[in-house]
């Protein structure tokens, strides 16, 4: 199996990671999309994970998504 660097990535953009943790919140909450406000994004080399901080119905959650098999890893509410 091929190190993480070298495996293609289904979830290639700031884009694509923000659209996948909107519906996971979407989804998780059953909240309207426009109530949700994207706050900060961050990708991580070394584990290939983006981090996606939502806000929304005054709460905050970081999405964490792989990004090779483009699934949300864990939603914490801070």
């Amino acid at each position: 199996m091929p190190g993480i660097g070298l495996m293609k990535k289904r979830l290639e953009t700031e884009k694509q990671a923000i659209i996948l943790a909107v519906s996971g919140i979407i989804k998780q909450y059953n909240i309207p999309q426009e109530s949700i406000k994207t706050l900060e994004t961050k990708y991580d080399d070394e584990s290939g994970d983006w981090y996606v901080a939502l806000g929304f119905a005054e709460k905050r959650a970081i999405v964490r998504l792989d990004s090779v098999h483009a699934t949300i890893i864990e939603i914490n509410e801070i």
